[in-house]
């Protein structure tokens, strides 16, 4: 599709104009330079899908060029969140910066410059698309382990942290509070990781239940073309009568089962595995993330801090660790990182001060 100023007379450019133009620029030059660093850590498919995106923004960076003519100027800076793209590409090259790469094409100004095609407007809503599935990929190699230690993680801060503080609310003694915390880390760790390997496998035999079994597809040969049994099959999988009988009417001629029958039934499965995760990655993972985060409201008491003290350093801990936790799922969701933060910090000082409340309603008195 052609990126092509639309013919006809142009006013002259202002200052404003050309000032706006060399930043686009700058822009594509960057985008284009992130696309590549990530095209070299990947291989096959996806390194050209990347290369093929910075050969887009090779165009969008020739259009400005036309523009400018011979008002170029000296090269400018791409903006702040471009040069952080591009030093993430470099230094990381992994699922963050292609979600990272996601918001930035959201944000592209093409759709209400005057100055940019209508072609190069879609080619930036493609390419939010285009990095969406490849950050996809990303999320599903990393998010059954990875979902494991984000909940651990979060679970550990706010549930010791509402722990210390209900203690503490109840109005016990420091060694008790310690002693609590500790406890609730150790428990909670275990409970954890036990319940997430219990879940995990479960989830993965129950989608092992559902691959087809090699020996029926040894049987499709020895069927009776007639009855046309493996009908029943396709129609078992979801298929309505009439693609079931067309799709068994076409194996049967061809006297064997493609290894990928349908993508419901083949390739789904694969993918679900690889978002699970594994039984023992997950519960390791969900055991020290816990561990990680419930120690952090026990730190002040560890280091012997005692009374309002204490309990404002662990909120204050918490809460940073709260804002990295929600900002980092944010990033790999595709969402609004700092929407997501607030969002954990809001969740997790509720609980936390819920149950101070409710340790002053039932104990003796306050942190003391």
């Amino acid at each position: 599709m052609s990126t092509e100023p639309s013919t006809g007379s142009r006013r002259e450019p202002t200052s404003r104009d050309l000032r706006r133009w060399r930043r686009y620029l700058a822009n594509e030059r960057a985008e284009a330079a992130v696309y590549r660093d990530l095209a070299q850590r990947r291989r096959g498919e996806e390194r050209e899908i990347l290369l093929a995106l910075a050969e887009a923004e090779g165009r969008h960076e020739s259009h400005w060029l036309d523009l400018l003519g011979d008002q170029v100027g000296k090269p400018l800076r791409s903006d702040v969140r471009t040069r952080l793209l591009g030093v993430l590409a470099r230094r990381f090259g992994s699922v963050f910066v292609l979600a990272l790469a996601q918001r930035a094409e959201t944000r592209s100004p093409y759709s209400t410059d005057e100055d940019a095609t209508a072609a190069m407007a879609a080619d930036e809503q493609i390419h939010e698309e285009v990095v969406r599935g490849l950050a996809a990929r990303g999320r599903n190699r990393l998010s059954g382990n990875f979902r494991a230690a984000v909940f651990g993680a979060n679970d550990g801060l706010v549930s010791n942290l509402a722990l210390v503080l209900g203690i503490s609310g109840s109005g016990v003694s420091q060694h008790i509070v310690l002693v609590t915390g500790l406890a609730g880390l150790l428990a909670g760790a275990l409970s954890m990781g036990a319940g997430e390997y219990v879940s995990v496998r479960s989830q993965r035999e129950l989608l092992e239940a559902s691959v087809p079994a090699e020996s029926a597809r040894e049987a499709v040969p020895l069927l009776d073309v007639d009855a046309n049994e493996l009908a029943l099959v396709y129609r078992a999988r979801g298929m309505s009568e009439e693609t079931a009988e067309a799709r068994a009417a076409e194996v049967l001629r061809i006297g064997v089962e493609p290894k990928r029958s349908t993508p419901a039934t083949e390739d789904g499965p694969a993918d679900e595995h690889e978002s699970v995760g594994t039984g023992l990655g997950a519960a390791t993972a969900s055991f020290f993330f816990f561990a990680s985060g419930a120690i952090v409201p026990v730190l002040p008491y560890l280091f012997g801090l005692s009374g309002w003290t204490a309990l404002l350093v662990a909120a204050v801990l918490v809460g940073i660790a709260l804002l990295g936790t929600g900002a980092v799922t944010g990033l790999l969701s595709g969402g609004p990182p700092f929407r997501r933060a607030l969002r954990q910090l809001a969740i997790g000082y509720g609980a936390a001060a819920a149950t101070y409340l409710l340790g002053m309603l039932f104990g003796t008195g306050g942190a003391g």
